[in-house]
């Protein structure tokens, strides 16, 4: 004998279905920034010491241009479902829940605009 009724069925009130949707994408993005990492550490590390107009002509090349962009987008996005994850499993007040994950993605479609304005404006050559 089933202890679950079938109005579950009826209300339509049964899996979201949407776990391993974030769990699969959490992992994409955490794959895809280790495998830009070694990018990231080179880009680093040449730029150390170097000036304004070397980190500009740098940041001109299309090829470094949008590596950083894809390092800082599959950033930012592991960012926000990770803290996504985290107030949905500590956060209990169902008000401060909404009101936290709104600011979560907010605040990472801010920085990732930000950051992408900011790469962009520089390997566009448009002087400060």
């Amino acid at each position: 004998m089933a202890t679950r009724t079938p109005l579950k069925n009826v209300r339509r009130l049964g899996s979201a279905k949407e776990g391993t949707d974030h769990f699969w994408r959490q992992r994409l993005t955490s794959v895809a920034t280790l495998l830009l990492l070694p990018f990231m550490f080179w880009f680093v590390f040449a730029l150390i010491g170097a000036d304004y107009e070397t980190a500009r002509q740098t940041l001109g090349n299309p090829v470094v241009a949008i590596l950083l962009l894809l390092f800082i987008v599959a950033s930012i996005v592991h960012m926000r479902i990770g803290m996504q994850v985290i107030i949905e499993d500590y956060v209990h007040a169902e008000g401060a829940k909404v009101a936290l994950l709104m600011m979560n993605t907010f605040f990472s479609v801010l920085i990732g605009l930000a950051c992408a304005f900011a790469i962009l404006r520089l390997s566009f050559g448009v002087a400060i």
